[in-house]
């Protein structure tokens, strides 16, 4: 009597997987609910090859766009031959198989490379706005990012200077912030002056009995304060 002898089943032997993510107990679900002849068997079967799926997800299961996700990989899984009622539109394999347009890949060859191409366009909507404080805005964002990109790709440092004399060249001379520099400038000494007059007003309205530090960081009394102090005593 010859004996059957039952030899291993390799992957590389088995069918192709459409999704591997799902597993293969999971496609031979799918193959059985495609041979099923009754449409209602047919329909309870997809939906719980769907439940079997979206438990994978449980916090994703009942996200109505993930819902739609699950479905559409069904009926990919099952190479477009199952016959159910889909709550969602059934996608086609033309659809699929269709291939991208082609992107035309940017063939600028600018004159600092290390900008990029994203700033040139930024400048050109800059150049495309009337004066106003969104487009003053909108410049020293742009000339900020300059600055960012420049010491990203150089290890030298690299002044202010330098950055507005790029960004007026690249904006045909439409932008230039030297000027504004200057009023911003001008704007940083009237605020050190302001405040150093308000902490002169601040220390004149003390009493004289406070404590003071002194410049090694201990604290004394005022002289007025010391005087009282001997008479007293």
């Amino acid at each position: 009597m010859i004996e059957e002898v039952s030899y291993l089943e390799y992957n590389s032997q088995r069918s192709h997987l459409i999704i591997p993510e799902y597993g293969r107990h999971l496609q031979k679900l799918i193959d059985q609910a495609t041979a099923i002849e009754e449409r209602d068997e047919r329909n309870k079967a997809a939906r719980y090859i769907i439940s079997v799926m979206g438990s994978l997800n449980p916090h994703l299961r009942d996200v109505p766009d993930f819902q739609h996700k699950l479905w559409d990989q069904l009926f990919i899984m099952s190479d477009f031959n199952l016959d159910v009622d889909s709550p969602y539109p059934i996608p086609s394999k033309d659809i699929l198989t269709q291939k991208p347009d082609r992107l035309n890949y940017p063939q600028n060859f600018p004159k600092y490379r290390f900008y990029g191409n994203n700033i040139k366009y930024m400048i050109d909507v800059a150049n495309s706005w009337e004066d106003s404080e969104l487009k003053n805005a909108l410049v020293l964002v742009i000339a900020n990012h300059m600055k960012k990109c420049y010491l990203s790709w150089n290890k030298d440092t690299v002044t202010d200077e330098v950055i507005f004399e790029h960004l007026m060249e690249l904006s045909g001379g439409k932008l230039n912030l030297s000027k504004t520099n200057e009023e911003l400038s001008n704007t940083q000494d009237l605020m050190k002056v302001n405040k150093k007059v308000s902490n002169k007003t601040q220390f004149a309205a003390n009493k004289p009995g406070i404590v003071k530090k002194n410049s090694n960081g201990k604290n004394h009394l005022n002289k007025n304060n010391k005087n009282t102090f001997k008479k007293n005593s």
